[in-house]
């Protein structure tokens, strides 16, 4: 077994791959850029290994450098962890060269399976189900409208080297396939160094079904079942669970052998993911594999009871699997929710900045990777994840109860995330009925998400909550004394309330209806714990004011509890007006201005490109939301951008 190893990435991934060579008595090494000197996995590794700036092409993408690191420290093999250089196999080349263990599958495989056209070659030669497409690279624009043509929209463009959902676009008609092209390429180009793009058939209502693969050096291959992935968002996905609820023991089995024959006949060793599309009557077509460890390997590590990092590190030293295929048992449900720094009621825009609140949540049956603490910084140039939730019980519905609740005991601050959107997701019927597909997301919120809507019996019990809360706070001023009459304040709503104490319980009533809360709450806590009538429940509640912002299953309400003289006189209060900004086009999120499409005095049309932002790795074009003329540009091609900075203002 290896004394020492150098884990070649960052983030959560770096933590997990750490804390599985600790258990296993192995030292580890990490590398860093300028950007994550203080980070956790810094923290944790036994040695570290400064290997440039912070942009990933000039440190974490570096060959030379993570060598000239592995030699310095006397590392004996190297984990790349997802992403980066993970499915790079100039790197396991390179590795072989200067004597140091690949902790993954050889060049040749990688070269085989990382190359998505060579890879369907390879499936279809082995006699795995594709979906129809044309293999080779497109060379531009309109060749891709040609061939598209030909298989018949929609069609799905992909990087022939990608992965992540970069360099990844859906087109329905040859103008959405010309300028698709142009993205997914650049996209390719920047995330992958290889521009190439090929074209599928689209295939409508589609799930995203995965089958954990792994081999060993000895010619031992074996599945670990299924990964339902069909939550997604811009081809990334967003909540993964096993098993899939979709799946019979029939298609399982039929799914699992296709996988491994795959494997077979690429020699597979390490883990690795081969990828299904997989339609309403169960059909299944392959995608991809993806030659790494993925990003939800958890749900499989939890169904199954075994630890992946640590079977992949075993594998590259020569060990053999410890099982057969009739050794692996499927037990329970798992169900993971990455949770990312960004703005879901801002169409998901990328964010970053300093969490200055982390509390992740515990209890039975929640794990938490991550690769953060209170205080660390999220930085633009790399993926804004921030953790990945998993959740797990006997039964699915188990293991989404226990989800639901952790999203709301989930405390994020400093920044923007998606845990709102995700606490609503997982509480949506259809979720919860099993009914997913890839465009889940798209379906069940086609204008964008601006907060989950709120139940007459959840803003009730909110109201209660809140007059609890104000309780609370004026027996901390002035004990027995504090008051009980007040006036719960929404917007231009008036609630009268009356709230009294009896031991450890209050006495609430809000609009005449009583309702018995008992918590043990004390001022300056971020969560409140409270039972209603009976019933358990958690609330984040945060100052605002005067006011309180109470959140819990995905929406939000602002309230102001006040004596019913205060309440009267807020009544008189002038409303604010906001500033008009309609006349400005604002950068929605720190990035690198990569174009501006349009010029001074140019006549613009409702949906016309304007410009495009690169962050976190993904552009995003900004469209005209009306007509209008361009008065003047404040920004130029290639400045780095602050959010809400105005890149240019109309007439």
């Amino acid at each position: 077994m290896f004394q020492k190893i150098l884990i070649a990435n960052r983030g959560e991934i770096a933590c997990r791959i750490a804390r599985a060579a600790r258990r296993m008595g192995i030292r580890t090494v990490a590398v860093y850029s300028d950007a994550d000197a203080d980070a956790l996995h810094v923290q944790m590794a036994d040695e570290t290994v400064r290997i440039g700036p912070a942009p990933s092409a000039e440190s974490y993408l570096r060959i030379d450098r993570i060598i000239e690191a592995c030699r310095a420290t006397g590392a004996e093999a190297v984990h790349p962890g997802y992403g980066f250089l993970s499915e790079n196999a100039r790197f396991a080349e390179a590795l072989e060269a200067a004597g140091i263990v690949f902790i993954g599958p050889d060049a040749r495989a990688i070269a085989a399976m990382g190359d998505k056209i060579e890879a369907k070659k390879i499936a279809q030669a082995a006699g795995v189900a594709t979906v129809p497409g044309r293999l080779e690279a497109i060379p531009d624009g309109e060749e891709a409208v040609r061939i598209a043509r030909e298989v018949g929209y929609p069609v799905m463009l992909k990087a022939a080297a990608g992965g992540g959902g970069k360099g990844m676009r859906i087109a329905r008609s040859d103008a959405e396939l010309r300028e698709g092209f142009r993205l997914a390429a650049n996209e390719a180009r920047s995330s992958f160094g290889d521009a190439r793009v090929f074209i599928e058939r689209y295939v409508e209502e589609p799930r995203h079904i995965e089958i954990q693969v792994l081999g060993d050096t000895h010619g031992n291959i074996v599945h670990l079942f299924e990964r339902e992935c069909s939550i997604q968002r811009r081809h990334q996905k967003v909540i993964e669970e096993a098993p899939s609820p979709a799946l019979d023991a029939a298609t399982r089995a039929a799914m699992g052998a296709q996988a491994v024959t795959l494997a077979k006949a690429a020699s597979y060793r390490s883990a690795g993911t081969v990828e299904f599309i997989v339609d309403r009557e169960r059909r299944f077509y392959f995608l991809e594999m993806n030659t790494r460890l993925q990003v939800e390997h958890p749900v499989t590590e939890l169904v199954t009871g075994l630890d992946l990092v640590e079977l992949m590190i075993r594998i590259a030293a020569g060990e053999t699997l410890p099982f057969r295929q009739e050794n692996v048992r499927l037990v329970g449900a798992a169900i993971e929710a990455r949770v990312y720094a960004e703005d879901p009621f801002r169409n998901f825009l990328p964010s970053s900045g300093r969490l200055v609140r982390y509390l992740p949540p515990a209890g039975d049956g929640i794990r938490i990777d991550t690769g953060v603490t209170e205080g660390a910084e999220i930085s633009l140039y790399y993926d804004p994840m921030i953790a990945k939730l998993i959740a797990s019980g006997g039964t699915r519905e188990a293991a989404i109860e226990r989800m639901a609740d952790a999203l709301d005991a989930f405390c994020i601050e400093g920044l923007s995330h998606n845990l709102p959107f995700l606490a609503a997701l997982v509480r949506t019927e259809r979720f919860r009925a099993g009914a997913l597909s890839t465009a889940f997301i798209a379906e069940e919120y086609p204008a964008g998400f601006s907060g989950a809507p709120i139940t007459p019996e959840d803003e009730a019990r909110a109201f209660a909550v809140a007059v609890a809360v104000q309780r609370i706070l004026a027996e901390r001023d002035v004990g027995e004394k504090a008051a009980e009459d007040w006036v719960v304040c929404r917007g231009a709503e008036r609630h009268p309330a009356r709230v009294t104490r009896a031991g450890a319980e209050l006495s609430v009533a809000v609009d005449g209806a009583v309702r018995r809360v008992a918590t043990a709450w004390r001022p300056g806590q971020k969560l409140l714990r409270a039972t209603i009538d009976g019933v358990p429940g958690i609330w984040q509640i945060a100052r605002q004011g005067i006011g309180l912002v109470l959140a819990r299953a995905g929406w939000r309400l602002e309230l102001k509890v006040l004596g019913p003289r205060a309440a009267e006189l807020l009544a008189r209060m002038p409303e604010k007006r906001l500033a008009d900004l309609s006349h400005l086009l604002l950068a929605p999120m720190p990035g690198l201005l990569v174009s501006i499409a349009v010029a001074e005095g140019q006549e613009v049309k409702p949906g016309e490109e304007l410009a495009v932002i690169e962050a976190m790795k993904m552009e995003n074009v900004l469209r005209a939301e009306r007509e209008g003329k361009v008065a003047k540009i404040h920004a130029r091609q290639g400045d780095s951008l602050a959010a809400d900075q105005v890149i240019l203002e109309f007439a």
